[in-house]
């Protein structure tokens, strides 16, 4: 079904419950005054009606609801196929290449270079729907061990480079530290990564062909560790700076960039920082003027 169709499927079911509403209403008001003198009928009828108008609302709710999680399921779908299925063709036409032809030194590497990035995005993509996975379940329980939080945004920092062929005036690395020991998390680092890498990649994705994002951490005190990603992209509007974190869900304005995604790099970059007691917020000034993700963590006392 076609965006376009889905909207109107979810404006008829509005107008329907609407107008059941209504009916109900009337059908209500005309029984009292064509049957008022019947007291008990009326006490009866005045006390079932708000139980129906609550039942035909939250039955309209309730279909809204499933349609828009339909379309977002439906979008998931395709877009993880479409990242699944481009490398693969990629990696197999190059490899029919190489099987076909015989090619000089350099040339074969260059082949190389190019199998070895699809098969990093091919990877990415697959562990992001691990993670999503293991976000939405709470059986898992993990050790959690100290983690120095400077040099694991570090890393992130120098994988999103080579990744992105950024240079260091693309990507800024500031720090705000109130001691010369960067702050400790007690928790699990390879979580705490890839939600780092998240929050970097798609500052980076979502900032047009000349990225400019700086990457703040700052500890003030000895109870938490503040990470900030700004960047000077797309910007968020102010009614989906909440709900970009759901599982699935792109924002209208993100999904009219074209640029790639799941829908589910927010969604692991809350539920890892959630597990680890911290929390994690957007704001943006609106569409066009950029925006700032920031994580709270606790960090860890002093040994």
């Amino acid at each position: 079904m076609t965006p376009g169709g889905r909207r109107k499927s979810t404006a008829l079911f509005i107008v329907l419950g609407i107008l059941l509403a209504g009916g109900v209403i009337a059908l209500n008001i005309g029984w009292i005054i064509v049957n008022w003198r019947q007291a008990g009928l009326l006490i009866v009828g005045v006390l079932a009606f708000p139980l129906i108008i609550a039942g035909v609302v939250l039955n309209t709710i309730f279909l809204v609801r499933e349609i828009r999680r339909n379309e977002q399921h439906d979008a998931f779908i395709n877009a993880v196929t479409h990242e699944l299925k481009t490398p693969v063709a990629s990696i197999r036409l190059y490899l029919q290449t190489l099987q076909s032809r015989a090619l000089d030194e350099p040339k074969r590497q260059e082949f190389y270079q190019v199998m070895v990035a699809d098969t990093d995005r091919l990877m990415h993509t697959i562990e992001q729907v691990l993670r999503a996975g293991q976000g939405g379940s709470r059986l898992k329980q993990r050790q959690f061990a100290p983690v120095d939080l400077r040099t694991l945004v570090t890393d992130c920092l120098a994988l999103a480079r080579t990744r992105h062929h950024l240079g260091s005036d693309a990507l800024v690395y500031r720090e705000v530290l109130a001691t010369d020991t960067p702050p400790q998390i007690l928790g699990d680092e390879d979580d705490l990564k890839a939600a780092v890498s998240n929050l970097v990649d798609n500052a980076i994705k979502y900032s047009g062909p000349a990225p400019s994002v700086t990457v703040e951490l700052e500890h003030t005190g000895a109870e938490q560790a503040t990470l900030r990603v700004r960047d000077h992209g797309v910007g968020i509007s102010q009614n989906e700076l909440k709900r970009i974190f759901r599982r699935f869900y792109r924002a209208p304005d993100i999904v009219t960039t074209r640029v790639k995604g799941t829908g589910l790099g927010l969604f692991i970059v809350r539920s890892v920082i959630a597990r680890h007691g911290g929390k994690v917020f957007a704001e943006s000034p609106g569409p066009g003027q950029g925006s700032t993700f920031t994580v709270q963590l606790p960090a860890a006392p002093p040994s």
